[in-house]
This record gives structure tokens, sequence and C-alpha cells, in this order.
């Protein structure tokens, strides 16, 4: 049941779990004549300097900016990337950009001379000059007004254009953009007793309106990036607009869907996704992978936007008030018991109490989604479920291990894998088959760095929403390893650097060289000036996997969930299965990935699983993966090797 006892830690929780951005995101859409520098840390143009130079026939990065060009992906491409996905593409480089790749709708990136990320959409090109619409995320905001860029819930972080978006009525939510407050002014959170929270602070002020109804948020906090907020219970449910007025000046107003719930959970490193925040409901302690949750336990989950609560928009009130929204909350697939969802007491704040099945898998990191009697999901975090520290025999990291890395700044990790893919149309054409050798070694610095060496255990799905605007989440750095080479049952071949992907090696390798027998390959590395030398093995089993209703995953119906099925593969590998869909109107892209032992045969993603994917066109994926090895090299906090045979289809998703 709720207990007085977890409303008073629920405080600690809130100040744990409010993300905080110091940083706004600049943007802008300049147009450059031939000779042209731009400053994407500024906005500022001028005949040199800047972070690139546009030439009329290149596009070239300026001192010891960098870029990497992405593609034609147009507005909608432009509109999902992130900071968190700029900063993890490995392909940066000072090479120019020729025009005759900087048609309408390309997008490249750039890391800057400030050491941001930039995300730049080419709109139109006119005899030698160009136009340029960018969003340099992570700067100070200098912009003479507020802009509003994202909002989202302050937990889910998940963004317009799916169907478990929105901001419900009595939720925390944020505001992401620049020149919203005082560009002075800390994260301070504001406090809900005694009069309760302020509807201005710092020179903030907000307004929402829907359908001709007007209400004001209340302020947790206010800086000049980001604004923390309490939806009004009263404000009504429908498409509707949200400004910020600041120091006299009212934004543009920003499109907002109010919804009478949305849940949405708190993530451990304030991301949306990831390691979940859940407390022992009798005692208060905060689980984490060198703490496990036994099941059969009774734990606290906290979040937002369960719905309405009318005596909490703005001040403290202990007393409990169900809120029963979610039909269901799954801990590894299974339906655990509700015993309290609802009030936490302080504004804006939920919590849903359940008791861990005692059926649910054990593992590092078994998933955690409510889900409505609707069907639609919250957002996808993990849970570690098992006693003392986690483990994920499987993955190569024990619950002790990913501790001490999500405590450290930055993580240094190599990967290196051998991977035979078949692809497929979903016409039936010819599949193609491809074997190749890579090798990645990056340093991550920021709350990236907290990541597992998996996305989720056995028996468990996730799902990745891209959001289109949001706070960064690190930054990745790439580490010379020097020559790498992998030896077969056929022959040794040498891996090649990619120039225009640091860190990277590959080699595409014949057709026999991963036979349909399986065996034993082993990785070589003489180590170069960031890793020393290592050996890494990579182990296939005999026969290897193969997928058997491939063609009958050509249309997934979302509602229905889909089953894959299988034969081969070893006992005690592991099968993912994954999948992407994408709408342009309105502009969405998910992905979602389920994890299964090989010896199954077979699994069923859930269709709460697939309710939280666009309807649209896709992909579906199956892929068998070795155990994973790990490796040890100096210059290095882990290394793990593994092998994988993929299978993959056009699939539409309705």
């Amino acid at each position: 049941m709720f207990s007085s006892l977890c409303i008073r830690r629920a405080l600690v929780i809130l100040a744990l779990a409010l993300p905080v951005t110091a940083w706004a995101n600049l943007n802008g859409t300049p147009t450059l004549p031939a000779n042209t520098s731009l400053s994407l840390d500024t906005g500022a143009t001028s005949s040199t300097g800047g972070d690139i130079f546009w030439s009329a026939t290149s596009m070239t990065p300026q001192g010891n900016a960098a870029a990497f060009n992405i593609g034609p992906v147009g507005s909608s491409g432009f509109g999902i990337l992130t900071q968190a996905t700029l900063s993890s593409l490995p392909g940066y480089s000072q090479s120019a950009i020729p025009s005759s790749s900087l048609g309408v709708n390309d997008v490249f990136a750039v890391r800057t001379n400030g050491n941001n990320y930039a995300a730049v959409l080419v709109t139109a090109v006119s005899g030698t000059s160009i136009t340029l619409q960018f969003t340099t995320f992570g700067v100070s905001g200098t912009a003479s007004g507020p802009a509003v860029t994202a909002v989202q819930n302050n937990y889910s972080e998940i963004p317009a254009g799916f169907s478990n978006s929105g901001i419900a009525q009595g939720a925390l939510f944020i505001v992401i953009g620049s020149g919203l407050a005082d560009p002075n002014a800390q994260a301070v959170l504001q406090s809900s007793a005694g009069s309760g929270l302020p509807n201005t602070l710092n020179g903030a002020s907000v307004k929402v309106t829907v359908n001709g109804t007007s209400t004001v948020p209340v302020f947790y906090y206010a800086i000049a990036g980001a604004l923390g907020l309490v939806m009004p219970s009263n404000t009504p449910p429908g498409a509707g607009q949200i400004t910020v007025t600041y120091n006299g000046q009212t934004s543009s107003p920003y499109t907002i869907q109010v919804v009478p719930t949305a849940m949405g959970f708190d993530a451990y490193y304030g991301t949306g996704s990831g390691l979940g925040v859940a407390t022992n409901a009798a005692t208060g302690v905060l689980y984490n992978y060198s703490n496990s949750i036994p099941p059969s336990t009774t734990v606290t989950l906290w979040g937002s936007g369960l719905g309405a609560d009318p005596a909490r928009d703005s001040k403290y009130v202990g007393a409990a008030f169900a809120i029963n929204t979610l039909a269901h909350v799954y801990i590894g697939g299974v339906d655990a018991t509700i015993l309290y969802q609802g009030a936490s007491g302080f504004p804006g704040l939920n919590q849903v109490n359940v008791t861990i099945p005692s059926s649910t898998p054990t593992g590092c990191n078994i998933s955690l989604v409510g889900v409505t009697g609707a069907g639609i999901p919250t957002n996808f975090t993990t849970l570690p479920i098992g006693s003392g520290p986690c483990t994920d025999p499987a993955f190569g990291l024990t619950g002790s291990q990913l501790q001490t890395l999500s405590g450290q700044s930055t993580v240094r990790t190599g990967f290196v894998g051998l991977s035979q893919s078949t692809s497929a149309a979903a016409t039936g054409t010819t599949p193609q088959v491809a074997d190749i050798a890579i090798g990645v070694f990056q340093s991550h610095t920021g709350s990236s760095s907290a990541e597992s060496s998996a996305p989720v255990s056995f028996g468990s799905c996730v799902v990745n929403q891209t959001l289109s605007a949001t706070p960064g989440n690190g930054t990745t750095t790439a580490l010379d390893a020097g020559a790498i080479t992998v030896t077969g049952p056929t022959g040794t071949v040498a891996l090649m650097g990619v120039p225009q992907q640091p860190g990277y090696y590959e080699m595409q390798l014949t057709s026999n060289f991963i036979p349909a027998s399986g065996g034993s390959f082993s990785f070589q590395g003489s180590g170069g000036k960031d890793v020393g030398s290592f050996t890494a093995p990579v182990v296939f089993s005999n026969p290897i996997l193969t997928w058997t209703n491939q063609k009958a995953s050509a249309t997934v119906t979302r509602s229905a969930g889909q089953t894959v099925t299988w034969t081969g593969g070893a006992s005690g590998t592991f099968v993912a299965i994954e999948g992407n869909s994408s709408s342009l109107s309105p502009a969405a892209y998910g992905s979602f990935t389920c994890f299964a032992p090989t010896n199954a045969g077979q699994f069923t993603v859930p269709g709460y699983v697939l309710a939280a994917m666009p309807a649209g066109s896709g992909e579906l994926t199956v892929a068998n993966y070795s155990n994973f090895q790990t490796f040890s090299a100096s210059g290095l906090d882990y290394g793990i090797s593994y092998g994988s045979v993929t299978y993959s289809i056009d699939t539409v998703y309705q």
C-alpha cells in the first residue's frame, strides 16, 4: 500500500530525477554567399574563421571543427537528430564536403570548435549561395528573445508523433529552448511547501492554451535553457500551444498535445530509458546494478503523467490519491501486481507500487513498462533483478562492473566482432549475404558512459523513440588501437581503419570466411597510441542460426504482436529481434530490441511493444549472437568480442 514513508522519501527522488539542462540550443537559418564562414556556436558569419567555410564548390570545416555528411534525409531526418545521436557518429572528418553532395534536403553534422554538436540541413541552393537551417546543441543561449525547441514529459522524454506522447494533465514536464529565463539563474528546485510552487520564476512565465482555455503552469526551476513545470490539472485535453515570456518578450507559440494520461517512468540517468529508478517500498533503499531487486520484493517506481491531481497542482499534500490509469506493469514481460498508483504528495510526482513477480527473469536489464487499458505503453526502462550484484553471463559484464563503470565520468571501450548478414526485400528478391569484420574503439564521456554492454536482458524488450530535441547525453571520442587482424578456419585477414571514421575498423570478407558449420576465430591487436595489444576470441555455432518464418514478417500488425521462429544456433547463446519504423507525418522514428535464449526456438514481440512504434515502413531483423567474451588491453576499461548471424527483411508496420 501507499505509505507516508514513501511520501517523505519522494522529495529526495524528485531532486534526483528532475533533469536540469544548463545549456540551450542555438538555431539559425543563414544564407551563405560564396567564400563565407559560419560559426555554429554563435550564428555569426564572416570571411574567415568560424566552423565551416562555403566556397561554392565545397563546405570545409575550419580550425579544429570536423564534419560528417549524413545524406539527403530531409527535414524529417533533421528534426529527429539529437546531441546524443550526433556525438555517437564515428565518421567526423576535416575533409571538405563537395557541393555535389549538398543538394536540398542533405543533412550534415558538425563538431564545432567549441566542442558542441550541430545538425545542418540544406534548404536551398541558388547560384553560388547556399541556405542552411541549423541547430547547435549545448551552447549558452544568446537569442534576443525566448525560443522553444521541445516540450516533453520530464521522465519519458517521448516526443510528439508517437501514440504514447503528449503531456498529461497534472504532469511534470520540461520546456527546452534558449533565452527562456535569466541567463545567470541557477537550477534551484523550488519548494512546494507553504504557498507552493511559483507561477513566475527568474523572470519567466508560461501560458498554455487549449481550445480557447488558458492555464498557467507552476515552476520547479527556470534557467535560460530549460524550464521544469507542472501542467495544471484543469488544462483541457487536446491540441494546444505553449508560450514562454521572459524580459518582456514572448516566444513563438509551440504546438503541444495535452492528454488525460501519459505516464513516464524515471530513468536513473535522466534519459528516459536505461536503468530505471526503483526504491524498496518499506526501506526506501535505491536499487542499482550492484544491489539488484530480489523477485517477490515490493518496490516503488517513480515518474509522472498518470493524470489529473487538482489538489497537488502547486502544493505538497501528503494524503494518498489513487490515479488508476495503468492496467498493467510488465517486468521482464511478466504482469506485476499493482498495489498503488497515484500521488506521491509532491506536485506532478507520481509513484507506482508493485510487487516483482516471483517468475520474473533475472538479469541486469530486465524491461519495465506500464500499459494503459487501451494498450498504450509508457516509456521503456530496465531494472536489475536478482540478489546482490546482478548477472547477465551472456553479455560479459557483472553488476559490480556495471556499477563501477556507471560511476565513472569517462569509460574507454573496445568492441571487435564478426558478422554474417543476409538481407532481403519484402518483394522476395534474391537475398544479399555479406560477411564483415569490425572493430570500434571509443572513449565515452558523460551519461553515455553509464550504459551497459547490452540494452536488455533475456526475455525482455525495450523501445527507443527518437527525440526532436533534448539535453545532451555525453560525447564520444575515437581511440587508436593500431593494426587489427582476425584469423579463422580459412586464413587471416587484416582489418582496415576507416579514415572518415576514426576508431572504426572494418573489412569485407570472402563469402566462405564464416562457414555454415561455424568455427573458432581470433582477433589480434598490435596496439596503438591509445589502446594496447590484445587477443579476443569469437566462436560460431555449428550449424549457424536460420530464421524460419522470415517471409511472414514482411507485414507486421502492431496490435497483434509478432512471433519469430528459428533453428540452429548454440544453446546458451542469445537471439536479438530488432525492428524499426518511421513515419513522415508526423515525423517519428522508433526502434525496438528484444533478447531471447537461442534454445527457445521462438519469441513473440508483445503488442504493447509494437504499439510504441509508428505505423510506416521499416525493417525487422533476427540475429544470433555468440556470448560476449571480454578481453583486456591497456587503455580500455573493458573490451568485448562477439560473433553474429543476422537476417533482415523490409517490413511494413500497420
